[in-house]
């Protein structure tokens, strides 16, 4: 079933010491274009509007030591209730958060948009987190300087899901983890490029032939490079043969 949404509704806010960062890659391409168009709506705020004293302080040395600063308690509650947040879910991009997967990416494209709160420094004082039920979420298992460049992968990957972004909604169908698995190879002219030719089947118009070997090649890529998505896959699979309870990921296409 495909997840459409209003794409008239879709908002997001980010609250960054650093807002000329933005909109950056979002101002260009079709996100830009679609940005242009009023697809979707980007509004960027200025943490340090609620600085304290007249050199707007928003951080301090962490309780107990150690090196760093820490983003104040006040000065980020205070960012975070100036913004109207209609229903949107407030995330806060931190490398100890949840996974990003391409499941959340949907779900929360199918609502109004995201409260996006930019860390920096050694964090983000965890009073906050807990008095905001802030969410927290990460892009992966590395250390960013700050939260803007999550932010914007975050949003993307949301926004070219809003239908009429990226021009043929079919084209997200398939893509990788769409199905639970790894996207198979694509090819394109020229039809031999260094000796190296398009795959056969692929060139015959016999759709049945291409979908199956597709499907095994997406099969075969998750199951080396991404074991735990392939091991994933397979307790599905075996849901979906045997009665249990339903999963996001499709059975194994019947060899016919």
């Amino acid at each position: 079933m495909k997840t459409m949404i209003m794409s008239s509704s879709w908002s997001a806010t980010v609250l960054t010491l650093f807002p000329d960062m933005f909109p950056g890659p979002l101002g260009i391409s079709l996100l830009g274009k679609a940005l242009d168009k009023q697809l979707w709506s980007l509004d960027v705020r200025d943490i340090r509007d609620h600085g304290l004293g007249k050199h707007r302080t928003v951080d301090d040395t962490p309780s107990g030591g150690g090196p760093g600063m820490v983003m104040r308690a006040d000065v980020a509650a205070a960012a975070i209730d100036a913004v109207e947040r209609a229903g949107r879910p407030l995330i806060y991009l931190s490398p100890r958060g949840a996974p990003l997967t391409q499941a959340r990416v949907r779900a929360l494209a199918a609502g109004p948009g995201a409260v996006l709160l930019c860390g920096r420094f050694e964090g983000l004082d965890q009073r906050v987190i807990d008095a905001r039920q802030i969410e927290e979420i990460s892009i992966g298992d590395f250390v960013l300087a700050g939260g803007e460049i999550a932010a914007m992968a975050l949003i993307e990957a949301s926004v070219r899901l809003i239908p009429g972004v990226l021009g043929a909604e079919a084209s997200t169908s398939e893509e990788s983890f769409a199905a639970g698995l790894l996207e198979y190879p694509q090819f394109t002219r020229p039809q031999s490029f260094e000796d190296r030719p398009i795959p056969e089947v692929l060139t015959q118009g016999n759709h049945k032939e291409i979908a199956k070997w597709r499907q095994a090649q997406a099969e075969a890529l998750t199951r080396s490079r991404r074991p735990d998505l392939w091991t994933l896959y397979e307790k599905a699979e075996a849901s979906a043969i045997s009665p249990g309870p339903q999963t996001n990921f499709p059975a194994r296409r019947p060899e016919k």
